[in-house]
């Protein structure tokens, strides 16, 4: 089990977490309601309640919160939570640069701190936000250290391999 505080990369599923207690695996979102492609495909093969969750919080947005920076855990297991983050803008590089929004994803993970914390939950996910999205590992995981494992929360990163 991976101590409070740190950050353990393993090469590994992260939608089959490796420690006991309450679990978070965490992932990130577009902000325009699109769930189809990378890391969602793994989660909604394992559970259906991630993607009607963000598909009805995307539709419902006008009278939510929904949009970047935010997030919203939805309950797969007894001991098992998927957080929804909003973290990317769109879904395509274009003149605005990579969807990743770094700024977006620091509030998600300081919200998501908030949530681990609460329930006293480990937190796992891939390299968030560096697929798709098209973001830097050595810009995100520093974001992680300094919301997650500066609260004492204890993070796992899967590498699928």
């Amino acid at each position: 089990m991976t101590p409070r505080g740190t950050l353990e990369i393993i090469q590994g599923d992260a939608t089959s977490p490796q420690a006991k207690g309450p679990k978070v695996i965490a992932h990130v979102c577009n902000d325009i309601g699109g769930w189809g492609k990378g890391f969602v495909l793994a989660l909604s093969t394992r559970w259906p309640e991630p993607e009607a969750d963000y598909r009805a919080w995307h539709r419902g947005r006008a009278a939510n919160d929904f949009g970047l920076g935010a997030v919203r855990l939805v309950r797969v297991r007894p001991d098992t939570w998927v957080a929804n983050m909003v973290g990317q803008r769109g879904i395509r590089t274009g003149s605005g640069g990579v969807p990743i929004r770094y700024d977006a994803v620091e509030r998600c993970l300081g919200a998501l701190a908030d949530h681990a914390a609460a329930l006293d939950a480990s937190v796992h996910m891939p390299r968030i936000g560096c697929g798709l999205a098209g973001g830097k590992w050595s810009r995100i995981e520093p974001l992680i250290r300094g919301t997650l494992c500066e609260r004492g929360v204890a993070v796992t990163v899967y590498d699928h391999g």
